[in-house]
């Protein structure tokens, strides 16, 4: 090993060490980014952010938490809320951040589909920020059951009666994942466990993955044309910023993300002091009693769509299920399903844009719905909802976006 350079400063001697100024070039200063993006690509970073107020909000609240169905419900409501000094705010924090969540990932993602950000190389994007969504909805789930109270224990019961639905391997299942025969204390534990520990593990590495992949094939843009990104960078080096289409990561792109998430972190303090009730369901401050079914049973908002998918076919549960299964399942198939190759934005495409709206107004009216009493017209209502859903993604989704494709093909020739 050659002998290092003697350093000036600790900023060269880590240089020299750990190579930090290539490393800032890779990540920063010469990490390119499109001109024509606008304040949705900011959305993966305000996301970022959220979850690191979610693991750090965890941890305080960790440190008071009881596993333990005796304990759980007053560790949260009287011993975090009341006895410990901020825990209120700790909580409020965790609670509006993990709402909000969803809602930046819901944005998120639908901006990927709305500009085409999931076809031409960038399927891997795709993948891994739908497997995110995925992994944040079972975070998501654990956590509700923490609280231990009413809809926390109900919710648990209905979501791992599910499984049991599952031919051979249901029952059994059932079992492993509640870890006795009915929800309970092993329950919690497990619960908690995946929570804590096991799911933010696995996030992160998520993360890492679709922050690598998301570097490949570059951001697209808002109309949906590439750019020769090398050509392009060397324009801006050379001192031509004005006419190149592409600006560093930092200063300039991150500056736009700054600003953006300012704006939410100051939407989010304003609902944690003032709003915090919308992110804690009053049904959950009453202690679980696994002798008193609640009225109506239902999951927190972000679960709501694909809930009603599973009830909205009331005449056959098994039919419920496989709907349910295919409807959680079917994001993954997404780069598939497109079959045109062509990188266009929604409002560019002759069909699909008007079955993008289809598909917003079909997941807000499920959503609406799920969480209505699924008696008289509502379940109705629920299962042709249901049904368009599936077809708009595995019927509709194929059949338009082929004829886009013969369609620009014929007009080529």
């Amino acid at each position: 090993m050659a002998e290092l350079k003697k350093a000036n400063s600790v900023g060269e001697w880590f240089d020299q060490r750990l190579q930090t100024t290539t490393l800032t070039k890779v990540l920063m200063t010469e990490y390119w980014i499109p001109k024509r993006i606008n304040f949705l690509w900011s959305f993966g970073m305000v996301l970022a952010t959220l979850f690191t107020v979610l693991v750090i909000t965890g941890i305080f609240l960790m440190m008071y938490y009881k596993p333990d169905t005796q304990l759980a419900f007053y560790s949260v409501n009287y011993t975090i809320m009341h006895e410990v000094a901020f825990g209120w705010l700790i909580r409020h924090m965790h609670a509006v951040a993990a709402t909000l969540i969803f809602l930046f990932i819901y944005i998120h993602m639908f901006t990927g589909l709305y500009y085409g950000s999931f076809k031409s190389g960038r399927e891997l994007i795709w993948l891994s920020g739908v497997l995110l969504f995925v992994t944040f909805c079972a975070a998501g789930f654990s956590g509700y059951m923490l609280p231990w109270g009413q809809m926390s224990y109900w919710a648990a019961a209905v979501i791992t009666n599910l499984f049991g639905e599952i031919p051979i391997i249901g029952p059994e299942l059932v079992i492993w994942i509640r870890g006795d025969y009915v929800v309970g204390d092993a329950t919690l534990t497990r619960f908690f466990m995946l929570h804590v520990f096991l799911l933010p593990v696995v996030i992160m590495l998520i993360l890492g993955l679709h922050f690598y992949a998301l570097r490949t094939p570059h951001v697209n843009t808002e109309e949906g044309e590439d750019c020769d990104f090398e050509a392009e960078a060397r324009k801006y080096q050379a001192g031509d910023k004005k006419n190149s289409k592409v600006m560093p990561f930092w200063p300039k792109f991150m500056a736009e993300d700054i600003f953006v998430m300012c704006v939410v972190m100051t939407l989010f303090f304003f609902l944690v002091f003032y709003g915090y009730h919308f992110a804690l369901d009053p049904v959950n401050a009453i202690p679980a009693d696994p002798m008193v079914t609640p009225q109506f049973i239902y999951p927190e908002w972000y679960f709501l769509w694909s809930y009603e998918v599973l009830r909205g076919f009331f005449f056959s549960s098994d039919l419920g299920l496989i709907a349910f299964g295919i409807a959680n399942v079917v994001f993954f198939l997404f780069p598939w399903l497109d079959r045109d190759p062509k990188v266009l934005p929604m409002h560019k495409r002759p069909y699909m844009k008007y079955w993008f709206w289809a598909l917003m107004i079909t997941l807000v009216g499920l959503t609406i719905y799920g969480k209505l009493p699924a008696t008289g017209p509502n379940a109705w209502v629920g299962l042709v909802l249901s049904v368009s859903f599936l077809l708009l993604v595995l019927v509709l989704m194929p059949l338009l976006s082929s004829m886009e494709r013969k369609k620009r093909e014929r007009e080529a020739a």
